[in-house]
């Protein structure tokens, strides 16, 4: 079951929900609108080897905007940090965004209960696009969960602070 918009103000009023900051006029019936920060990070090698830390270059987006081209995968982040202790937090875009062929997230739109940081946002386009600071860019949505279960949190990505670049190196570590 989807947590409904009032049921998420609810949750965050009792601490099962932390959205920071948190601004009431981006709540939907069923969902929270979360904005794009104002940098973006960009691979720098032609290829990218999973199995090692890949370089990557910050770019700004200024307050008239940057245009973002096809071809090419940026990493952004959300304004707003998100955690959750009981239920399953989604990311989608919206709607808005993806009809002007903006896509935030390639395949990691699923987040764990217990997940504490911000969203990396994996965001391409099918056609050259103007993006601009603190846009809402995605919304965030709430899945109740049965049975029971492990919050996360020992993982790669728990506690960011800034856009998180792939960690998928890590997985090849000896003992793992």
């Amino acid at each position: 079951m989807i947590l409904s918009g009032l049921e998420i103000k609810k949750q965050i009023g009792n601490g099962k929900i932390s959205i920071t900051p948190y601004n009431e006029k981006r709540l939907n019936p069923n969902s929270y609108n979360l904005c794009l920060h104002n940098e973006l990070l960009v691979y720098t090698d032609d290829v990218l080897d999973m199995k090692k830390p890949l370089p990557a270059e910050k770019i700004a987006i200024p307050d008239d905007g940057l245009i973002l081209r096809p071809g090419i995968l940026y990493l952004g982040r959300t304004v707003e940090h998100t955690y959750t202790n009981s239920y399953v937090p989604m990311l989608e875009g919206r709607s808005s965004i993806g009809r002007l062929g903006l896509y935030v997230h390639v395949t990691a739109g699923f987040g764990d209960i217990g997940f504490s940081g911000y969203w990396t946002l994996e965001i391409q386009c099918v056609h050259p696009v103007r993006v601009y600071p603190f846009i809402e860019i995605c919304q965030i949505y709430y899945h109740e969960i049965s049975g029971d279960y492990v919050e996360y949190g020992g993982g790669k990505y728990q506690n960011n602070t800034g856009i998180q670049p792939s960690l998928m190196y890590k997985d090849f570590e000896v003992g793992r």
